[in-house]
């Protein structure tokens, strides 16, 4: 025998060796700490000890556990959302409105928007018109629940559960997971390390020749200082090898991550920050950027109109008059313009901003001259109904690039580069139209988890209607892309308003870097 194997054991090694001599095999450490009537990690602390000095063997096996995800911990009893929502057609009739189904089914409407997709991909239900309607093979007999079904119904019930155990209880874990692959967020998997301990040949033998114990202190007392006993007594060592418990850390918020990202991609590429206050004259909103006075999007409806202060200040006389001209005749842009009589009193009405391009038409009217590249992050607001993909507050990115050299080109590239900085590799553009930049497109990412091109936002050109009045002359290039969007996807969320509630447990464990 070693001196390592002959040396004093503390009396936590004591007894889990003498524990381990009784046993008929293997014991996995929880239930040796159960035995024992301890914590689980002075025993791991013991069992790590008596391994390096060749008393016990230690065996790890890595077991899978899967248990719900954020997108499936609101569905109830763990069903899909397009299996209630195709139990509330069958129930009436087999065709409803879509405005309708969620009070007369007994749904969620986030439920109903969730489910369209899967209910098509499926081949249940479709759409005509307005009303949702069920195949007619699936209004007599249900379609039997899938595997992932299966899979997802097992964990509400039981909870975080072992791969191998939900194959014991009849469950296809492969096929469900292969379901899956396309629904992030709906199960997650976790990997445990399972440690089982046995006694060595050495350890036996130790066992029968006496376990001598050796007394140690935890911690330095006032009483063993003043008496000088702190000499005669022996410390335990600390074992930094051995797991500690969680504490969560504090970190910024992971929307506040976004943000602070998308303005150093932009810093990082040389651009300029701008700001412009959040309370707005629809002169800046709307007007300098040659959207007429009876636009639907400056309706009620659709705007957040301020009582006090009702009106905000118009920039220098000329800019306004020559905006003015732009709008009712075309001024001197060669447009024809709106042809209307302009209203000074409507732009003057304050507006909560609708968007951030008017904080950068803002600072192409303070400064035209090229060359200058100009970016702003911040809230906007819009009279929406809260929904799962809809807030009435919610922020964008807007920039304008001023050169006489720009074009349309270089605003594909920009735009590209900022998206793969994002984490976005495949990115697409597709034309479009908005009332200030020609030509415009709509960008889309790829999303591995959709199967599908999703869009991000809006771009071009800046019209001459909009440039030449606030005094610049050379091509600008503009963008506005919505953020909260972005968010979602990064952090594989359902639903837009998760971003800003407190759930405290998504907050702890949401990572704070990619990789």
């Amino acid at each position: 025998m070693t001196p390592s194997e002959a040396s004093p054991l503390r009396e936590i090694e004591a007894r889990v060796l003498r524990e381990l001599g009784e046993a008929d095999g293997p014991i996995e450490v929880p239930e040796l700490a159960s035995r024992l009537g301890v914590d689980q990690s002075p025993v791991a602390g013991a069992v790590t000890t008596l391994a390096a000095r060749g008393l016990v063997e230690v065996r790890e096996a890595v077991r899978r556990e899967l248990r719900l995800g954020p997108k499936a911990r609101g569905w109830p009893g763990g069903r899909f959302p397009e299996r209630r929502v195709l139990e509330a057609l069958a129930r009436l009739g087999g065709r409803a409105a879509l405005k309708d189904l969620p009070a007369k089914g007994g749904l969620d409407p986030r439920e109903v928007g969730e489910s369209l997709r899967w209910l098509a991909a499926r081949g249940w239900a479709r759409k005509e018109g307005a009303e949702l309607v069920l195949a007619p093979e699936v209004i007599e007999t249900a379609p039997p629940p899938s595997a992932a079904e299966r899979l997802v119904e097992h964990l509400a019930r039981s909870g975080p559960v072992a791969e191998e155990a939900l194959a014991e209880a009849g469950v296809d874990v492969a096929g469900a997971l292969a379901e899956l692959a396309k629904r992030p967020g709906v199960v997650q998997e976790k990997r445990r390390t399972r440690r089982h301990a046995r006694l060595t040949e050495a350890g036996r033998e130790r066992l029968a020749a006496g376990v001598e114990i050796r007394r140690e202190v935890t911690e330095v007392t006032t009483e063993l200082l003043v008496s000088g006993k702190w000499r005669e007594v022996t410390f335990r060592a600390y074992d930094v090898s051995l797991p500690a418990g969680r504490r969560p850390l504090g970190k910024r918020h992971p929307f506040r991550r976004i943000l602070d990202e998308t303005r150093r991609v932009f810093l990082d590429m040389g651009f300029e920050e701008t700001e412009s206050p959040w309370v707005e004259s629809a002169f800046w909103d709307f007007d300098a950027l040659f959207q007429p006075q009876d636009h639907p999007a400056r309706d009620m409806q659709d705007t957040f109109y301020v009582a006090n202060p009702d009106r905000c200040p118009l920039p220098a006389e000329e800019v306004v008059e020559r905006v003015r001209r732009t709008h009712e005749t075309g001024g001197e842009t060669g447009s024809t313009g709106w042809r209307y009589r302009w209203s000074r009193e409507m732009a003057e009405r304050a507006v909560l901003r609708t968007h951030t391009t008017a904080a950068t038409v803002r600072a192409l009217a303070a400064d035209p001259r090229p060359p200058r590249k100009v970016f702003c992050v911040g809230p906007v607001f819009r009279r929406e109904t809260i929904d799962y993909k809809h807030l009435p507050v919610f922020h964008q990115v807007d920039g304008i690039v001023i050169d006489e050299r720009a074009s349309f080109a270089a605003l594909l590239t920009l735009l590209r580069v900022f998206y793969r900085k994002m984490g976005f590799e495949r990115v697409q553009f597709r034309p479009a139209f908005f009332p200030y930049t020609e030509p415009s497109v709509e960008a889309f990412v790829w999303m591995d988890s959709r199967s599908d091109w999703v869009e991000m936002g809006g771009a071009g050109v800046f019209r001459p209607e909009v440039t030449e009045p606030l005094g610049c002359r050379v091509p600008v290039l503009a963008w506005g892309l919505g953020l909260e969007r972005l968010a979602m996807f990064r952090y594989e969320l359902g639903d837009i308003r998760e971003i800003y509630l407190a759930h405290l447990d998504w907050l702890a464990e949401v990572p704070t870097c990619r990789s």
